[in-house]
Parts: structure tokens; sequence; C-alpha cells
């Protein structure tokens, strides 16, 4: 593949192209954050353009799962597990009875658990999806690897604190269970893209890099026990951070970051919980390579919904899916194919890929594409910025995760 031909290739169609998360501040952008009041952003941002088309099935067999959690964004149900062939839906949970039994529907599944305590007990489960609430994904991970299951989760992984991701790693190793961290961005189209032209050596050393997650919302949306409410913005920034670390591999090894401080009435002093005055912090680390990176995490810039980055390296360059630089035959950049039948899914159609990833993860007894080492290398150096933040700009040093 040469170069002309991955600059022509148009992956995805219509509206579509918001899903390379290559959104800007246009009418497309406005709608989007228009619509957010309805619907959460990125579950319309379903891009599958790129999908290879042939499945080929890899096993016979059928991994039991639980599914836990039918939240205000309603992702138990949102990544497809009950649409795979080697999957057998074996119950499904939620603390809330209506959305219990939503979840059933949406899972077509007849049993369930008024608790993820009581369905990691049901020894006829071999995985679990864990759909809950930021604040308890740690816990709930651990829960579950420690009655003997595997487990993805959705992001983050730990939520605020370097503790919880030391014990999580720690449960995986003790455990030896499978443990993946469902970050939509590293597949994405154009993240994913970026990874295998890096691999390839499209880019060499990576100088400059940068991740973007622009969330402007009017209001709150919803959360369980408002923990959404005046959380610290990069404690959730892994839809950034896999610009760098889910493209390379790498690691970040220091922060400066930058808060904006609000007016909004959820940010003033000692009106949330986290005594977090920030809407926005934008956040520069230093990576294991030499280079830079500029992650940031928004909410106040109106009407911008969006989830992008862009690489630059010595040997060439990446925004989107479109490659400038020397190597002249690419390779194949395409998402994996999905089963008949099975959806891409929300956030620019990375919803599929991943469940499937888990999936063969177990059935193959490989590592998971995000496995720990690369979910606590996404969401650790968040913390770490917000608390340079609050700092006023402090540069410290991010703590490291590297598979021995």
């Amino acid at each position: 593949m040469s170069n002309k031909d991955i600059n022509r290739r148009d992956f995805l169609t219509g509206a579509g192209s918001a899903s390379m998360g290559m959104l800007i501040a246009s009418g497309m952008t406005g709608r989007r954050a228009d619509a957010a009041e309805k619907v959460i952003p990125g579950f319309d941002d379903k891009g599958s353009g790129d999908i290879k088309k042939h499945w080929k099935p890899v096993s016979n067999r059928k991994i039991r799962m639980g599914i836990v959690g039918y939240g205000v964004c309603k992702f138990g149900a949102a990544f497809g597990f009950q649409d795979h062939p080697n999957v057998q839906i074996v119950a499904v949970s939620d603390l809330i009875k209506e959305r219990r039994e939503g979840l059933m529907k949406a899972c077509r599944c007849e049993k369930s658990y008024d608790s993820l305590e009581k369905l990691v007990k049901d020894d006829s489960i071999e995985a679990v999806f864990v759909a809950t609430d930021a604040p308890n994904h740690a816990r709930h991970c651990m829960e579950v690897m420690n009655h003997g299951k595997h487990v993805m989760t959705a992001v983050p992984a730990v939520w605020g604190s370097l503790e919880d991701a030391d014990r999580l790693l720690e449960t995986v190793k003790k455990t030896g269970m499978k443990y993946m961290m469902a970050e939509t961005s590293c597949f994405r189209a154009d993240c994913y893209g970026m990874m295998k032209i890096y691999k390839a050596g499209g880019f060499g050393k990576l100088v400059y890099s940068e991740g973007e997650y622009h969330h402007f919302h009017s209001g709150q949306i919803g959360s369980f026990k408002g923990w959404r409410i005046g959380s610290p913005l990069l404690w959730y920034p892994t839809h950034s951070t896999a610009y760098y670390v889910g493209v390379t591999g790498e690691r970040f090894t220091s922060v400066s970051c930058l808060g904006v401080r609000s007016e909004r009435e959820t940010l003033r002093p000692g009106a949330n919980k986290y005594n977090n005055p920030f809407s926005d912090e934008i956040a520069l680390f230093r990576t294991t390579e030499g280079g830079t990176s500029r992650m940031t995490k928004t909410s106040s810039i109106y009407k911008l919904i969006a989830e992008r980055g862009r690489v630059f390296g010595e040997k060439g360059w990446m925004e989107g899916t479109k490659y400038f630089g020397s190597m002249k035959n690419l390779p194949d950049i395409r998402r994996p194919a999905l089963p008949p039948g099975m959806p891409a899914g929300g956030h620019g159609g990375s919803h599929g890929p991943l469940a499937n990833n888990f999936i063969e993860s177990i059935i193959l007894d490989r590592i998971p594409l995000v496995n720990i080492y690369q979910a606590l290398s996404m969401t650790v150096p968040g913390i770490v910025a917000h608390q340079s933040a609050i700092k006023d700009g402090e540069t410290m040093k991010v703590p490291q995760y590297v598979m021995a």
C-alpha cells in the first residue's frame, strides 16, 4: 500500500467522517454537541468503513460471560458481547431493578443478580464485563479476578488513586486472569492505524504527539451517586493518552499540567467532593523516547465534542488516517474483521473490536491489546497531571508500569 493509496482512502462515509475523531468547530460538531442533551457523545459515532470484511472463527468455544452495569451510558450492552458467536451471556447485574431488567432484555439473558458481588460467585461464569461507575472500576475488577474470572472494564482503570493502581496490578499478577481496559481510542481507525504504522517503522522515534478529548456539556451528565459532578478532568484521560501510549507502547515519564478555572456552580470552592476548580486541563508530558506529548481534556469549549490525536516522528507524521512520511509500502491498517451480525458500535466503531479482542485473548491465551500495563500507563499519568495542575504546573514524575 503506497502513501498515495492511504491518502485517497475514505474509510468512513457521510457523517461517519466524525468517527475519525477529527471533528472541528463546525456545523457537524455543533449538531453533535446539541444532540448530547439526548445522546451520550460517542454513541452516535459509528465509523466502521475500514473494518475488514471476512471474519475467520478461531474456535467453536463459547466464553460464558457475566455483564455488570447498565447506567446512564448503558455500556453493559453497548459492546456487543451478546452478538458474538463465541460468547454466551450467563447472567447480568445492576444495583437498580429497572436497569437490571433492561440489561437482561438488551443482552437476551434470563438470569440476573442484584450485585456484582453475587454475580462473581456464579461458578459457571468465566469472564465479566465491568461497566459500572468509574470510582468502583478497580475494586470491582479485583473482586472479579479474585473469584477466578477474566475481566474487561470500561475506562478508566482506576479513579484518582495510585494505591489502587498498585493493588490492581498485583491482583492481575497474583490471579493470572486476563485483564483488559476498553479504551475506545485504541480501536478508532486513526489511532489503530498509527499503531500499525509505528510498529512497522513508519514514524521512527516520535518527537511530538497530541491527544485531545473535548466533551462540552451545558448541564451535568447523570451519574451513580453523582461521581461525575466536579470530577477532575484528567482522572478520565485515556481517550487522549491512547494517542501516545496506545500508538507506541512507550510511556510518559514526567508531566507539567495547567488547569483552567471555571465559574460553573459545580466547580466553585466547596461545591464538589474532589475540591476540583478546573473545567479544562492541558498536560505536557516527557516520553521514554525523549519526545513530548500534549494531552488535554476539556469541557468548556462551546459545542466541541471530539476524541482525536496526531503523531509526529522523525520519519513521518499522521493526522486522521492520512500518513505523510518516508515509508513507501505501508502495512494494512484496517481494523480486524468482526463476526457477522456483531456491530462495530459507537466511539468510531471501536466497541465491537474491543469486545472481540478480549474474547480472542481468552480463547487463544494471548495478551489483550489494552492489557493492565497499557491501561495503567494511560490512566495514571492523568492522575499525576491533575496533581501538577493543583500545584500550578509543577513538574512531577509519572510512575512506570512495564511488563517484566
